[in-house]
C-alpha cells in the first residue's frame, strides 16, 4: 500500500503542479511563460523523484511502469495497481485545479498545435529517450542514485522546453488522461496514451540489446 500510496501522491504533485502551471500562466495572460512551465515540470519531477524514490520507484507515468517491466526491473504483477494508482492521483489533481479555476477550459490538456502525426512522432521520441535516460540513472524499479532525480527532472524540463509548444510535450499518458477527460479534450488523447507507450518499449528493447546482461 505505501508504493500505491507514494505514486498517487506523487502524480497528483506532477500533475497539479505542471498542468497547474500551464492554468495559472494562461490566467495571468503569461506572466509564468512557456519556459516557466517546462521548468516547473522538471523539478516538481525532480522533487517527487527524491521524496518516493525509495518507496515506490517513483515511476508517476504508466509507460515508465511498462517500461520497466519489459526491462525486467519491475514484478509484472504490479502494473495494473502502479498505473491505477497514477491515474487515480492525476484525476485527484485536475478535479482540485477544475475546482480552483472552473472557468479554464483545457485544465492544461496536451493538445497538438500541428497534425496529429507531428506530435504522435514528437511524443514517440520525446518518451524514448527519457526512458532510456530513467534505465540507465536507476537501478532496479528505484531511483537510487544521488543524481538520478536532477537527470530526469532535466531531461524532462530539456524535452518540455522544446518540443511543448508543438505537442505539449506529455511523456505520460496519466498526465494527459485526466486533464482530457475532465475538460473534455479527448479527440486526441489516443495520441498521448499511444506514442509515449510504444516510445518507452522501444527504449527498453533498445537499452536491453545495449546491455547485453539485461537480458
Amino acid at each position: 500500500m505505501k508504493k500505491y500510496l507514494a505514486e498517487i501522491i506523487g502524480t497528483f504533485g506532477l500533475v497539479f503542479c505542471g498542468t497547474g502551471a500551464i492554468i495559472i500562466d494562461e490566467q495571468t495572460h503569461g506572466v509564468i511563460t512557456h519556459i516557466g512551465v517546462a521548468i516547473t515540470f522538471g523539478l516538481i519531477v525532480l522533487a517527487m523523484i527524491y521524496t518516493f524514490g525509495e518507496t515506490s520507484g517513483a515511476h508517476f507515468n504508466p509507460a515508465v511502469t511498462i517500461g520497466f517491466a519489459i526491462a525486467k526491473r519491475f514484478d509484472k504483477k504490479q502494473i495494473i495497481p502502479y498505473i491505477t494508482s497514477q491515474i487515480i492521483g492525476a484525476f485527484l489533481a485536475t478535479l482540485v485545479l477544475k475546482f480552483l479555476f472552473p472557468d479554464n477550459i483545457n485544465l492544461g490538456s496536451t493538445l497538438p498545435a500541428g497534425s496529429q502525426m507531428q506530435s504522435f512522432i514528437l511524443e514517440f521520441i520525446l518518451t524514448f529517450f527519457l526512458m532510456l535516460v530513467i534505465l540507465n540513472v536507476s537501478q532496479g524499479s528505484k531511483e537510487i542514485g544521488v543524481l538520478a532525480g536532477i537527470a530526469i527532472g532535466a531531461t524532462i524540463g530539456l524535452e518540455a522546453m522544446f518540443a511543448g509548444p508543438v505537442c505539449g510535450a506529455s511523456m505520460n499518458p496519466a498526465r494527459s488522461i485526466a486533464p482530457a477527460i475532465v475538460s473534455g479534450n479527448v479527440q486526441t488523447l489516443w495520441l498521448y496514451i499511444v506514442a509515449p507507450t510504444l516510445g518507452a518499449v522501444v527504449a527498453t528493447l533498445t537499452w536491453r540489446i545495449m546491455n547485453k546482461e539485461a537480458h
